[in-house]
C-alpha cells in the first residue's frame, strides 16, 4: 500500500485516530508502532511514496528523538512532526529539524500543519 505520510506510534488507539483524522484529509497512512518498525519500512522500497513523517516521543526501545536522529543519517529533508505530551522533551530534537507540537492537538490544525509542510518540503525539493 502506498503511504504518504508514516504515522509511527506504540498506542494502537491514537495512531488509529490519527490515521483516521488523516485519512479524512486526503491522506494515505502507514502506520509502525515503533521507531525500528518505522526505520526498517523506510528502508523498503514500499516507503518511496512517503513525503512526511509523524512521530511520537514517548515509545518503548527507541523514543521519537533516537528515532528521528537515526532517520536524518539517512533522510535529511523528509518533514518530520514530533508529538508529544511532555514539553520539556522538545530540546532533545534541537538541530534534527523537526516541527516539535504539544499533544493534545487538534484535528483540524493537524491537518493544516500537514500541508503546510508538505507544500514547504515540495518547494525546498524542486
Amino acid at each position: 500500500m502506498a503511504a504518504d505520510i508514516l504515522l509511527v506510534d506504540d498506542d494502537a488507539i491514537q495512531a488509529a485516530t490519527r490515521k483516521t483524522i488523516l485519512d479524512r484529509g486526503g491522506h494515505s497512512v502507514r502506520i509502525a508502532s515503533d521507531g525500528r518498525e518505522a526505520l526498517a519500512f523506510l528502508q523498503s522500497t514500499e516507503s518511496r511514496s512517503v513525503r512526511l513523517v509523524i512521530t511520537d516521543h514517548s515509545m518503548p526501545g527507541m523514543n521519537g528523538s533516537a528515532f528521528v536522529s537515526t532517520l536524518r543519517k539517512a533522510n535529511s529533508l523528509l518533514p518530520i512532526v514530533v508529538l508529544s505530551g511532555y514539553t520539556d522533551v522538545e530540546e532533545q530534537y534541537e538541530n534534527l529539524d523537526v516541527t516539535f507540537r504539544v499533544k493534545p492537538f487538534p484535528p483540524d490544525q493537524l491537518i493544516a500543519l500537514i500541508q503546510y509542510l508538505l507544500s514547504t518540503s515540495e518547494r525546498r525539493t524542486a
